[in-house]
């Protein structure tokens, strides 16, 4: 074979490889940066011209291949032995597990890539990097971005299945045998407006049972008495332990606003009334008037043919009282209240305080069962094994019957009031009531943070889904464009919560002696309602005396500490005086509310007021020439008080402002003055040429900044 033959030849394998090599790519979808020619070691390429009918041929290659062979045969190489290019096998996208709420870090882990990385591939997506830190939470929007820019694909992580936990609750024994069921004492409570005497009249009561229980009196047959407070805690919670409601109205005020919400109290509970008409050894007394405006408020007493019987009293000098103790005990046996006494103990928490000697401690309302000592308790999130027991009037008992309130010293924690009481087996089985109810907690708490979260992802998703399909038609330069209002408007979004963030804000923490207090200040609170005004924030709430974390938390917060019937020793004072915290104590709540209405008002801006110092009216109109431009000059007679050329002034055309600032000339005749009094004329231009119409108002005034009050109304 000569040797222009061999070069043919050798063009035409070559060839041959680049044809395999290309459809080799075009079935494997190889990139075509891993396609190189075929170079000859031993002899240039040279181009060939070939019809394609005859190289595209399979009779054609297998000719040149055995050509071929040969020729490598003989100058001693192996066709097997010729370095083709490697076909390397499709690369596999590398798999990325990701989760909720994935921070910046994990999902660098994740793909195991640094946080550079993840940076990087948020760039020009909406996403505010100067806020992203490697702890930062990604939304799932975001964390499938990074991984599609970064050439991997995605895969949800398995949620680790925990196991179902057994309902481990504990709950009240099944409605008693009515052959169990004896006579049971009522438990009363007493409602009224704010100053009627409900606390004068609570504590006479009580006093005169202490005295009957010594004597065989009548109230002897009265279980409790309840206060306010106690009644608006158990009502928020949806516990009605109450039988009988005497509804305390001063004989001299009538009807009031916390009287009618009263009513109502006992209405919605189904509990019946006995009006308690309440200082009516005052002169100015008008229990007759009191009667008629209960008419309507469907509150109709025996005189007017209703089923209330009403009691004319006075709580301070004791008088009635008894009347009004026979008139509760006759009422009780028209209900015919009974209760089982035997079993396991059931009750609900009226109050609770930390007491400095004994710890937690609740009073209780028994209502099912004999309470003793050594009975192992449930309450809310927290247990007792009974220690001791206090009637109260604080003497020591043994036992607790059904409707009769005792002090429980024993808890491990202090339950809110409210609480139902249960009577538990062992200390064991307590425990785990605690746990479950602990665990049950926190898992509603879980699903409610997961609901948020969803309903925000959904939400920034959808957003985003309308972000990009809105560009998806855009040319790069519109869509660059684009990107950058929204940038713009998320700017303006975080600038406006930051404006949100400096908000005018009073926090406070609120102390009480006791649950039962602590609930009623809460509820007033819940009345208040910001508007445009400073807005409140509990940030803390207790029972007990006011303590170290209290005032850490009020430094945090830069917050004030008030305190119902509790204390601050001088080393928190001292404390609390070196971190600028105000502590404020008080023993009667709407002495507190007002104290906290003046500090909500001192967080206001003063408000702008305008005084009136003079006034004149315009009674003709000319202008002037002033270097090469005319000055409209009115003329004016003072009405009343003074125009004062250093103070403000405005014009007034048919009622309207039509301008107001400063005055840029005042003359009397032709001297420039200071001050026109009344009766006085004078020509007087302003800062803005304005033109002047006969019969305008012009009135002299300054601005006095006056503090606001706050517009709440907490009812007292």
């Amino acid at each position: 074979m000569n040797r222009g033959m061999m070069l043919k030849l050798e063009n035409l394998v070559q060839l041959h490889c680049a044809c395999r090599q290309l459809h080799s790519l075009s079935y494997r979808k190889i990139h075509r940066t891993q396609w190189k020619p075929v170079k000859s070691s031993t002899y240039p390429m040279r181009p060939i011209q070939l019809h394609p009918q005859l190289w595209q041929t399979d009779t054609f290659i297998s000719v040149v291949l055995s050509q071929y062979r040969l020729l490598a045969t003989k100058e001693g190489k192996r066709p097997g032995k010729q370095k083709l290019p490697p076909i390397k096998p499709k690369i596999e996208r590398q798999e990325v597990e990701i989760q909720q709420r994935m921070t910046v870090e994990d999902l660098a882990r994740a793909m195991d890539k640094d946080i550079d990385h993840v940076f990087e591939a948020l760039l020009l997506t909406g996403i505010d990097l100067d806020s992203l830190e490697p702890d930062s939470v990604l939304e799932e929007v975001w964390i499938k971005e990074v991984v599609k820019k970064s050439g991997m694909k995605y895969k949800w992580a398995k949620l680790k299945q925990e196991k179902v936990r057994e309902n481990k609750d504990a709950a009240r024994r099944p409605p008693a045998d009515p052959a169990l069921l004896t006579p049971r004492p009522p438990v009363v409570t007493i409602l009224g407006h704010v100053d009627h005497g409900k606390t004068t009249l609570l504590d006479s009561l009580r006093k005169t049972q202490v005295a009957a229980m010594e004597a065989g009196g009548i109230t002897q047959h009265i279980g409790a008495f309840l206060g306010h407070a106690a009644f608006s805690a158990m009502r928020a919670r949806g516990t009605h332990i109450t039988d009988i409601v005497i509804l305390v109205v001063a004989a001299e005020d009538g009807v009031m606003k916390q009287t009618v919400e009263s009513i109502q109290h006992a209405k919605n509970a189904k509990v019946p009334i006995i009006l308690a008409i309440n200082k009516c050894d005052k002169p100015e007394a008008d229990p007759e008037r009191v009667k008629k405006e209960l008419l309507a408020h469907d509150v109709v007493c025996e005189e007017y043919g209703g089923d209330v019987q009403a009691v004319h009293m006075s709580a301070l000098k004791g008088e009635n009282l008894m009347a009004l103790a026979e008139a509760t005990v006759a009422l009780a046996e028209v209900l015919e209240l009974k209760a089982d006494s035997t079993g396991l103990v059931e009750g609900t928490i009226i109050e609770s305080r930390t007491d400095q000697g004994r710890g937690p401690v609740t009073t209780a309302i028994i209502q099912r069962g004999t309470l003793r000592k050594g009975c192992i308790l449930v309450a809310g999130k927290s247990w007792a094994k009974v220690r001791l027991m206090f009637d109260e009037n604080g003497k020591t008992v043994d036992e607790a019957t059904p409707s009769m309130p005792v002090e429980i010293v024993g808890w491990k924690e202090i339950p809110s009031a409210g609480a139902e009481i249960l009577e538990i087996e062992s200390e064991q089985r307590a425990r785990e009531v605690v746990d479950w109810r602990n665990y049950a907690e926190q898992q509603e708490k879980i699903k409610q943070d997961m609901e948020v979260i969803e309903a925000k992802q959904k939400e920034h998703k959808d957003a985003y889904r309308k972000e990009r399909e809105s560009l998806a038609n855009l040319t790069w330069r519109q869509r660059k464009a684009a990107l950058y209002k929204t940038n713009k408007h998320l700017i303006a979004m975080r600038s406006k919560e930051r404006a949100e963030s400096d908000r005018n804000v009073l926090p406070v923490i609120v102390k009480g002696d006791v649950d039962g207090s602590t609930e009623a200040i809460l509820n007033i609170l819940d009345s208040y309602k910001a508007n445009d005004e400073c807005e409140l924030d509990v940030i803390h709430f207790g029972v007990g005396d006011i303590s170290e974390n209290d005032i850490n938390l009020a430094e945090t917060f830069q917050g004030i500490i008030y305190g119902f019937s509790v204390n601050a020793n001088k080393s928190i004072q001292q404390l609390a005086a070196k971190k600028g915290i105000k502590i404020k104590l008080h023993n009667i709540i709407y002495h507190l509310i007002e104290d906290l209405k003046d500090e909500l008002s001192s967080k206001l801006p003063p408000s702008v007021v305008e005084h009136v110092i003079g006034e004149a009216s315009v009674l003709a109109t000319f202008c002037v020439t002033v270097g090469k431009s005319k000055v409209p000059v009115a003329g004016c007679r003072v009405q009343k008080g003074q125009l004062d050329r250093k103070m403000k002034f405005k014009l007034i055309r048919n009622r309207d402002v039509v301008w107001k600032g400063f005055l840029t000339s005042l003359k009397n005749h032709k001297d420039d003055v200071q001050v026109i009094k009344t009766g006085m004329d004078c020509g007087l231009s302003l800062d803005k040429n304005i033109e002047f119409n006969i019969g305008d108002e012009i009135i002299c005034y300054e601005e006095k900044e006056v503090e606001q009050t706050i517009s709440w109304d907490p009812g007292f």
